[in-house]
């Protein structure tokens, strides 16, 4: 009897432990009796008959997550790896479906996934692979959850995660990137070197322009100071040709003491005499009488071909 007591209390507990079994929140066991299924037992303690009743599995009604990578070619022959991220979830009401119709759900769900990628991917160029990766999305999670329903799991979210395509087109497409970016950059460097160059001949015909009036407003100043000094010179009974002269010789002796003050000015030679003076006076009269009698004979001549030109 001493024997037998401890015994028959382990097999006590064992049938205690063996009629009660605990399901978690959000999960769903499947019970069979004799390897027949009799029922789905939801979260908390649960009943069962020891020995005759088994738990044949538990199902996790939480929301999965299956990451797919899938290698395909795109339509200008560039092979490229997608990783498409399926979230799914086991229906409540379909518990049977999920654990009896599918041995491995999992690979189901890739296998639809590389049916549908590698049927969408090649369609599309590798810029427009990288630009409509949702419609790719869009496409996986319809095919996907018509598929699947029948088998008790719904199609929560698909998401194209990460496309890679081989090492060689990454190096290119960096580099056509870099060419770009240094053709954009040498435009605008080019815009700014025109446009300084514009700004820079404007500035310089600005400063002609100002600099010539400048040199128009001296002349003319000149001009009137050296009439002022004619008209004061003859009010003393001094005639316009002596005033004439003296003003030739002053001018004269002051373009001397500036060219003496100048510490830069080049070796100059030129007559330093009173009558230099008078000299330039009578060339310069000279001059301009010959430049009016050149100018008097040509509008003479082409006054006459006018006339001869009418007269035909």
């Amino acid at each position: 009897m001493i024997f037998y007591i401890p015994l028959l209390v382990i097999l006590s507990f064992a049938l205690l432990f063996g009629t009660f079994f605990v399901v978690k929140q959000q999960s769903a066991a499947v019970v069979e009796r004799f390897g027949k299924f009799t029922g789905i037992r939801q979260s908390g303690l649960q009943l069962k008959i020891p020995i005759i009743d088994r738990v044949a599995g538990r199902l996790s009604l939480r929301i999965q997550q299956l990451d797919v990578v899938v290698e395909t070619k795109t339509k200008d022959d560039v092979f490229v790896k997608i990783k498409v991220s399926v979230q799914f979830v086991v229906l409540k009401e379909k518990v049977y479906d999920a654990f009896y119709k599918l041995d491995y759900p999992h690979d189901q769900i890739t296998s639809y996934v590389f049916d549908v990628v590698r049927a969408e991917v090649p369609k599309m160029i590798l810029d427009d692979v990288f630009e409509k990766k949702h419609d790719v999305a869009i496409a996986v999670k319809g095919e996907l959850n018509e598929a699947m329903k029948n088998y008790g799991f719904d199609i929560v979210k698909t998401l194209v995660t990460d496309i890679d395509p081989d090492s060689q087109v990454k190096e290119s497409m960096n580099r056509i990137n870099a060419s770009e970016r240094e053709k954009v950059a040498a435009q605008f460097e080019g815009d700014a070197q025109r446009i300084l160059i514009v700004e820079r001949a404007k500035a310089e015909a600005e400063s002609k322009r100002l600099q010539g009036q400048g040199i128009a407003d001296q002349r003319r100043e000149i001009a009137r100071g050296l009439e002022d000094s004619v008209k004061v010179l003859n009010g003393v009974d001094i005639n316009s040709q002596e005033a004439s002269a003296l003003i030739v010789v002053t001018q004269h002796y002051d373009t001397l003491q500036s060219v003496g003050n100048s510490t830069n000015s080049n070796l100059i030679l030129m007559p330093n005499s009173p009558q230099a003076g008078s000299e330039m006076l009578n060339n310069m009269v000279a001059s301009f009488t010959a430049s009016n009698q050149i100018g008097e004979e040509m509008k003479k001549a082409s006054l006459k071909k006018e006339n001869e030109k009418n007269k035909k």
